[in-house]
């Protein structure tokens, strides 16, 4: 069943291709022996450079030491340490051909279910041995595969196959330049004459990636976190590095609001669980490796140096443990102070939205008034009205008996013309005036006393609309404040021995 899922996986794999080389540790009895050799492994150029590593033939074929030594340990890599291409980290994604790739799995008994991981996110370890009772292999595959940054995939993959027979681990190692698999293969080279512990590379792996870089996120995290905090709160203690929460004298709510959910993500980059789980799954490997080379003589018993090893190590992972139990409660802290600042802030837009709702509806109100004003711009009108309709009236009222345009008495007209048909302006035009005029600036003086009386009505109501506003906005602050935010303190701070109680009735109650 493996053999058949594991040919049909690579199958549909697409190939890409990574720059690759090897390395070959090999410790021997006479430590003066001892080889550490790194090349490059050019499959395109050279393809039976590739086989011949594998297979050990060639310039790869294991030399004859002198003087009786043997070979005691060893570690033979192919190395894929700075993968560039963009999809490398991508589920069913190769980085060397599928009959290269099937080769190095099955030759190095490399665990077939590693293809299979491919698709795994985030840390992920795993061990067991193979089926083969005469020649046990302790097979291992500790992987790593973020989601998709700037285009582009990162992460590292290692699988390992440890015999017990020969005391050789084999295996396949492969990141991007964000991985520092660079440093963790420098670091495995320093430490080239305890390869005969499997777990060595991965814990080595494991040391490189809960680095410090780790610890001062957390601590970047948390002096974000501090400053969103005094822009929330609006504490007099902001310093100046903090005003780009504030602009044009205002706080800039979306900025704090980006802001803490950058935070959160920082806070959650490599979540201390995941790896908690990883060093359980670690704890699994050692315990099984050491079930079998504790009771192989070439591994030195209890004692030895490879169980010095293995107990350092187990120390090392232990170490780990407390360290991330460590950075889970503070990250928790620092999350759960997160969650506070971000319903302060959700009250604080919610206060804001509820006053410039209020400000809408005052202006609504004004607006209503105003119009209600202007309709009465007829006024205008009716003022016309007022003035011209008197002089009009009375106008077509004189005129059926106070002008005479038909005179009786030609030639002796006022005029003086001695024409016939000349007009003649009656004597009592001066009543005409005498009566308009005053008529008309008695309806205006009257209109206008009535307008201005008006004026001061809708002044009033104006008044009393502004002052509901006010008094519904300091209600409705003040129950919010009751709710969420208020900073009278129950109790005063002078003693902290000795807590003063407050009453309603402004006296104190001492316990």
């Amino acid at each position: 069943m493996d053999d058949y899922m594991f040919r049909s996986y690579v199958k549909e794999c697409t190939i890409v291709t990574e720059a690759t080389s090897y390395l070959e540790i090999l410790n021997y009895s006479d430590p003066s022996l001892n080889t550490v050799e790194e090349h490059r492994l050019s499959l395109h150029e050279l393809p039976d450079e590739f086989n011949n590593f594998l297979h050990r033939r060639g310039a790869f074929a294991p030399a004859t030491p002198k003087n009786g030594a043997t070979l005691v340990s060893g570690m033979r890599l192919i190395l894929q340490q700075n993968a560039e291409h963009k999809e490398t980290f991508s589920p069913r994604y190769l980085s060397l051909s599928h009959q290269a790739y099937e080769d190095m799995v099955r030759v190095m008994r490399l665990p077939f279910r590693a293809i299979e991981g491919g698709s795994v996110v985030g840390p992920f370890f795993w061990s067991a041995f193979d089926q083969d009772d005469a020649d046990p292999h302790l097979q291992i595959i500790f992987r790593k595969s973020d989601v998709r940054k700037k285009g582009r995939t990162r992460g590292w993959e290692l699988m390992l196959s440890h015999s017990f027979r020969t005391g050789i681990t084999n295996g396949y190692a492969k990141g991007t330049e964000s991985s520092d698999l660079v440093k963790c293969i420098d670091h495995l080279k320093a430490c080239a004459e305890q390869v005969m512990h499997p777990m060595l590379l991965p814990v080595i792996i494991l040391s490189h990636d809960l680095s410090a870089k780790n610890d001062q996120k957390q601590r970047e995290a948390r002096e974000w976190l501090r400053k969103l905090e005094h822009a929330v709160s609006m504490r007099d203690e902001v310093l100046p590095e903090e005003s780009r929460y504030i602009k044009e004298s205002m706080v800039d709510l979306d900025q704090i609001n980006r802001d803490l959910v950058e935070c959160h993500s920082q806070v959650l980059w490599k979540r201390p669980q995941a790896y908690q789980e990883i060093i359980l799954g670690m704890y699994k490997a050692m315990n099984g490796f050491w079930e079998v080379a504790g009771q192989n003589p070439a591994y030195g018993g209890r004692g030895g140096e490879v169980d010095r090893l293995h107990r350092s190590m187990e120390s090392r992972l232990e170490f780990y443990q407390a360290k991330l139990k460590g950075i889970e409660n503070y990250a928790h802290t620092t999350l759960e102070r997160l969650s506070i600042q971000r319903a302060a802030l959700y009250n604080i837009i919610a206060q804001k939205e509820s006053k410039l709702g209020l400000q809408m509806a005052g202006e609504q109100r004004r607006l209503a008034h105003a119009a209600k004003r202007d309709s009465t711009s007829m006024k205008t009108l009716s003022l016309l009205g007022a003035i011209f309709l008197p002089a009009t009236y009375l106008a077509s009222v004189f005129s059926m008996t106070f002008f005479n345009f038909q005179d009786q008495n030609p030639g002796s007209g006022s005029g003086g013309g001695g024409g016939d048909d000349e007009p003649v302006v009656s004597k009592d035009l001066w009543i005409y005036f005498a009566i308009t005029v005053p008529l008309t600036l008695a309806i205006v003086l009257l209109w206008r006393w009535w307008d201005r009386r008006r004026e001061r009505r809708y002044e009033a109501e104006d008044r009393d609309i502004e002052a509901g506003i006010a008094k519904m906005e300091l209600q409705i602050m003040r129950n919010m404040r009751k709710r969420t935010m208020n900073t009278a303190r129950t109790w005063g701070t002078s003693d902290l021995r000795s807590p003063t109680w407050v009453s309603e009735g402004g006296k104190s109650l001492t316990e």
